[in-house]
């Protein structure tokens, strides 16, 4: 069965950071939803490695110094697709939403064609099933790389200058119920390095070049962790703040909120906001018992008292206050994790 989380934890160190402005910081993990929302009754995955190896004079070029032309060259793709595969594998499990993810080590293509992709057949598909035990498989079906180094100066016999590499996959998810509908998740990203082209193991590491198959490894593994967010829930650190006035209730409801004892908070910030006439402090109160509301996963509430804060907040500044333009992005995000929480109950269930 799939495990059910609490939707948002605070981070248990470093958690109020005062502010001589009359806000305290805070960092929470909020449970984010998958992008792409598997059936139910997919508790289990293979991860497979359904591409040809890039030949290594595709992709590749150097920019000598002096020169504004560009060389082809040569690299080794070679192992990069299992890198993909292997640290989505291990990141999936790490998540701990599906009950088995498993790396399937056989490489599915045994063709040259590097440029055409061949999804898994129906037959291929209930194969790998049938050994694996598994109810659904993710396939990496594309692969392409790109590195492009550009050397910028010489200095003692070494080369300083930089490396851009690019990286293009094609993720398929493979379920015999899904009647030749098959979901397609496209990555492509870059990643830059600067520093000398050493290899030499007592240099610092900071200032070192990678190679171009260390390059590729690199943005294989970083788009194996992007591509876990897209098929499993997952935390993201976010910030969050409440404010801090020179009044009793305000400063005691400061207190319980130092102690997460946020019922006790909203009460002393509630008794605030109800005996203040001025719009900009009752606005700071409602942020204050919308931020604790959603600390106790009331978000429907939290919402509702976010929308009070910026009504406010709009009513008593101008246009272009911070206060304002604060509250409109926390009331956003009130609202995105409204309908996320919704998505994020289906998925548990």
């Amino acid at each position: 069965m799939k495990k059910i989380f609490p939707f948002l934890i605070v981070m248990a160190t470093g958690l109020f950071l005062d502010s001589c402005a009359g806000i305290s910081y805070l960092t929470v993990e909020t449970r984010e939803p998958a992008q792409v929302a598997l059936p139910s009754h997919v508790l289990s995955l293979a991860v497979v490695n359904n591409v040809v190896q890039q030949p290594d004079e595709i992709g590749h070029e150097t920019q000598m110094v002096g020169r504004t032309d560009s060389e082809r060259t040569k690299a080794s793709s070679d192992s990069v697709a299992i890198y993909y595969t292997e640290a989505l594998t291990q990141f999936l499990n790490e998540e701990d939403y599906f009950q088995r993810v498993l790396f399937y080590p056989d490489p599915l293509r045994g063709d040259t064609d590097f440029f055409q992709e061949h999804p898994l057949t129906p037959d291929k598909m209930n194969e790998i099933r049938n050994k694996t035990g598994v109810d659904a498989i993710i396939s990496l079906d594309k692969l392409i790389l790109q590195t492009v180094k550009r050397d910028q100066f010489r200095q003692q016999g070494y080369t300083y200058g930089d490396i851009t590499g690019k990286i293009h996959s094609i993720l398929r998810v493979y379920l015999p119920t899904m009647e030749g509908k098959i979901p397609a998740i496209q990555y492509t990203d870059s990643m830059r390095w600067e520093g000398f082209d050493i290899r030499d193991s007592q240099a610092y590491a900071e200032a070192m070049l990678p190679s171009r198959e260390e390059a590729m490894k690199l943005l294989a593994v970083r788009a194996a962790e992007k591509m876990t967010y897209v098929f499993a829930p997952h935390w993201e650190k976010q910030d969050r703040w409440y404010y801090t006035l020179p009044n009793s209730l305000m400063r005691e409801g400061e207190a319980f909120a130092k102690g997460a004892d946020w019922a006790r908070a909203i009460e002393k910030w509630e008794s605030f906001y109800y005996s203040r006439s001025n719009k900009t402090e009752k606005a700071k109160a409602a942020n204050n018992i919308a931020l604790a509301l959603e600390m106790m996963d009331d978000m429907t509430q939290a919402l509702e008292w976010a929308k009070v804060a910026h009504d406010l907040f709009a009513q008593a500044t101008a246009p272009n206050s911070l206060d304002r333009r604060r509250s409109l992005l926390y009331k956003n995000e009130l609202d995105r994790r409204v309908s996320t929480s919704n998505k994020l109950k289906m998925e548990d269930f």
